[in-house]
């Protein structure tokens, strides 16, 4: 991730979000013109898809303006967690779409049903596509520079509309003309269930940050590695790293030479920790000082943990 200042992640995250908020609006409009004229149950899968995207892209830009706050007198580590909620709301909303195609389908699948107007639905689909496409570019570039969690979680959710608008098309030309009844409401039961798919994979990152989980290990193995270019930190243990939306924390334990005064210390590795937080933008670093060859019972659990867990 490229390393950027609070205001410039908050600006881009907004960004994304209104992007994602304005083609969601375009493609509801377009998606309702083009489902009302064919009557196909793919086509109002995807319209029911892109009306859940504005609700949800509207509330990834909400979350993300909140996740931007600075900490307060309430929320002392900050409002970063928003994200992971809006994240997690998406899930939900995404799982809502999918039952909801998913019974129009099978009802269509049982009773039957033509569909009409191939030439609308397919650019329809087309255009939605395209539209898609650029907003997917353009969020993957925010998110390599944010690390945005609910951008993150709406991107996966636009990726799987290339696929719906793409089944859309196939749907609508298997029906109409290579005359095959089922196809429309078959295709309607595979978007629910890629659906699900994603929404599965969008909640897995949201769910770990609301638990604390660790850094993945290469980010642990990056910062430990710069922590070895500074003395002090030779007796570094009880490393523990969480994220919040954009913002991460670490803390760890180091040993320092018995004979160090507080001050000597505390000045020493104040200046660690202000060069290792501008190699690690939006990072909290907090060290805690124990006197050299000290295992209290808290580190000695932590240990365990360590070891259990390699």
């Amino acid at each position: 991730m490229t390393a950027i200042d609070a205001a410039d992640r908050a600006r881009l995250s907004t960004r994304a979000a209104l992007a994602s908020v304005a083609l969601a609006l375009v493609l509801l409009v377009a998606k309702g013109w083009a489902a009302w004229a064919t009557d196909s149950t793919a086509m109002l899968g995807s319209l029911a898809d892109t009306g859940l995207d504005v609700i949800a892209s509207v509330t990834t830009l909400v979350g993300v303006r909140i996740a931007a706050q600075p900490a307060d007198r309430e929320h002392r580590f900050g409002h970063g967690k928003a994200e992971a909620l809006v994240a997690l709301a998406q899930v939900v909303l995404i799982t809502v779409s999918a039952v909801g195609i998913a019974w129009r389908a099978v009802d269509r699948l049982l009773n039957g049903q033509e569909t009409a107007q191939m030439g609308l639905g397919i650019a329809v689909s087309i255009f939605a596509i395209v539209g898609t496409l650029l907003l997917v570019a353009y969020q993957n570039r925010v998110i390599a520079r944010t690390g945005s969690i609910a951008i993150r979680a709406d991107n996966v959710h636009y990726k799987s509309d290339l696929l719906l608008n793409g089944s859309v098309i196939a749907a609508l030309v298997l029906d109409q003309a290579l005359h095959l009844r089922g196809a429309d409401p078959i295709f309607g039961i595979g978007i629910a269930l890629w659906l699900v798919w994603g929404a599965w994979r969008a909640s897995s990152e949201a769910v770990n940050q609301l638990m604390d989980r660790e850094w993945p290990e290469y980010e642990r193995a990056a910062f430990l590695a710069a922590t070895a270019d500074y003395p002090e930190l030779a007796g570094l243990h009880d490393l523990r790293t969480r994220s919040s939306g954009t913002h991460r924390f670490v803390q760890f334990h180091v040993w320092v030479p018995a004979d160090w005064t507080v001050r000597q210390a505390h000045d020493r590795l104040d200046r660690v920790e202000e060069q290792l937080q501008a190699r690690f933008p939006g990072t909290e670093i907090l060290i805690h000082v124990d006197p050299e060859g000290q295992v209290d019972r808290e580190t000695m659990l932590s240990s365990a943990i360590t070891e259990s867990a390699t």
